[in-house]
């Protein structure tokens, strides 16, 4: 039997949950009371010593979001992945929101699976069991065995998952705009817009008809990286409301002491989740918007830098414009450079100020919010530090947040915490630094390039050594890969001065022995022995060892 859903549309489902006050108010009136008596609890319990009184405050959270239904176990699956915004205790039962929630009955997974594809389990598969190993919020998972001995993953729909999304999205809608005033966090009057692209992004979910083209999209872009694996999509075994893919042997990305017990290094996994993360945003445009532990699989092999990674649960992705990709990583380079104007120029580019705001006015408040990203307080930087400070930022200028960048902050915000669970230490922007700065000095597409000739030459076309000098102190300095990343920044250096892209390159550099109809080498001479100290021959002959013993 085919299965048919609509796309969500904020007006027309609007109306039809307006046309049936029978189903609107009482599940307003339910929503609120359970949340008014969740918070009331929060407050007389939360900041108690006793241990039980705090087992059993977590449970009761994850009682009541699991019963609110598959929005709000979404919403939930966020938090947990902060061990900086939620208790240690409340977070190790938050995470059993990723896929080990109450299953619904095993006959009605039958039936969806004999509707869907046509045929009993028990014929589809060698062996098909009789409960399954995972339960997330839209659909439980199966480990079944093909005729071919091979085992895959069987993901089969919740049933009324439609219904049930469709109802409390809108809801969800009408509770954060009544009540947007009230958040802690000013994100300006896009929240109703934030909302549906929540709601966008929760209905192609549940097509898994596109989950299938979105991990075989998802599968090619990675083809090529030995570090990243995707599993195989089982078209024949596949529908609107069943997903079969190969199965992943892996131990999930949720606890460093577990990854340790099996021998993996967590600090190699971090590292591959953050740069596919990166590579993903900044060179794909395409991105997995539901990196939680649940979605993650840490897989034997690998090197102790880069682990071996597994993504699963390809329902939840977006795209990024070219525009916004280059914008965005203009705002890394500024933020290196510390150039606060420029930085404040591209997040008005970006939709987060509006046409009219006098960015001079926020060069100081930004430089407050931002100004210990690199440099010496880089140790003590992440993203909940910032989120803290641009809370009061927002409040007192017109920042918001486009509605397209929802779930891109959602995926960072995720991904981030994520790797703060297998290390309390780590800081994204160590690791995001370096890749945005090897990639303008590696990257020879026209839009990279301009980049770097933005942040090298000044406005007159001479060079500004500085900056060149922060770029490759970035990418070499207190770096694990200072000497495998040598050669081809050497190489990409060199082909763009010899190449009819780098005339402009050449040209600037002619310009900056000329000052005052003068020659002037005292840039050529900083710059010689900036390369010189950076591009020794010992170094590149090191460079050419590790890539051999280690390659990308």
């Amino acid at each position: 039997m085919a299965t048919s859903y609509s796309k969500y549309s904020p007006k027309g489902d609007m109306i039809w949950l307006i046309l049936r006050p029978w189903i609107l108010l009482p599940r307003v009136l339910y929503i609120l009371l359970t949340l008014i008596f969740l918070l009331v609890r929060i407050l007389f319990q939360g900041n108690s010593n006793s241990k039980s009184v705090q087992k059993n405050l977590s449970k009761y959270l994850f009682d009541v979001i699991t019963d609110l239904g598959p929005c709000f176990i979404k919403l939930g699956q966020a938090l947990s992945t902060r061990p900086d915004l939620v208790r240690q205790d409340w977070l190790t039962e938050l995470t059993n929101l990723q896929d080990n929630l109450p299953p619904f009955k095993h006959k009605i997974a039958l039936k969806i699976i004999e509707d869907e594809l046509g045929l009993p389990a028990n014929e589809l598969f060698d062996d098909f069991p009789d409960e399954p190993i995972a339960s997330a919020s839209l659909g439980i998972v199966y480990k079944a065995r093909k005729k071919n001995n091979n085992f895959c993953a069987v993901k089969v729909q919740r049933p009324n998952l439609y219904f049930l999304i469709r109802r409390d999205i809108v809801i969800l809608k009408i509770l954060a705009t009544a009540f947007g005033s009230f958040l802690p966090l000013n994100i300006g009057v896009g929240i109703g817009e934030i909302i549906d692209e929540f709601g966008r992004a929760l209905f192609d979910e549940i097509d898994y008809e596109q989950e299938g083209k979105n991990a075989l999209k998802f599968a090619d872009l990675f083809k090529s990286n030995p570090n990243v694996f995707i599993p195989k999509l089982e078209k024949d075994f596949s529908s609107k409301r069943v997903i079969t893919t190969s199965w992943i042997d892996g131990v999930k990305l949720r606890d460093r002491e577990i990854l340790e017990q099996n021998n993996l290094i967590p600090s190699s996994y971090i590292r591959t989740c953050v740069i596919s993360g990166l590579q993903q945003l900044f060179e794909y445009g395409y991105f997995h918007a539901d990196p939680h532990p649940g979605n993650m699989f840490a897989l034997k092999g690998g090197t102790l830098d880069n682990g071996h990674l597994a993504y699963v649960d390809f329902g939840m992705m977006d795209t990024i414009t070219n525009s916004d990709r280059l914008t965005l990583i203009k705002v890394i380079v500024h933020l290196i450079n510390q150039e606060y104007l420029l930085m404040a120029k591209d997040f008005q580019k970006l939709g987060f100020l509006t046409k009219e705001q006098d960015l001079e006015q926020l060069v100081e408040p930004l430089k407050e919010v931002l100004g210990g990203a690199f440099g010496a307080e880089v140790g003590n930087f992440n993203l909940k530090n910032v989120t803290d400070k641009f809370s009061k930022l927002m409040y007192s200028y017109p920042f918001r947040v486009p509605s397209r960048f929802a779930l891109i902050i959602r995926a960072v915000v995720s991904q981030e915490g994520l790797a703060l669970r297998l290390d309390p230490e780590f800081k994204i922007l160590k690791i995001a630094y370096p890749y945005i700065a090897k990639k303008l000095l590696t990257d020879n597409s026209d839009e990279i390039v301009n980049i770097l000739l933005e942040v090298v030459f000044d406005n007159e076309g001479r060079i500004q050594i500085d900056k060149l000098e922060s770029l490759l102190n970035t990418l070499f300095k207190d770096t694990e890969n200072i000497n495998a990343d040598l050669i081809p920044v050497a190489n990409a250096g060199l082909k763009l001065i010899v190449s009819n892209k780098g005339s402009e390159v050449r040209k600037n550099l002619l310009l900056s022995l000329v000052k005052d109809d003068r020659l002037e080498f005292k840039d050529a001479e900083k710059l010689l022995i900036l390369l010189r100290d950076t591009f020794s021959p010992l170094k590149l002959a090191k460079s050419a060892v590790q890539n051999i013993i280690s390659p990308a």
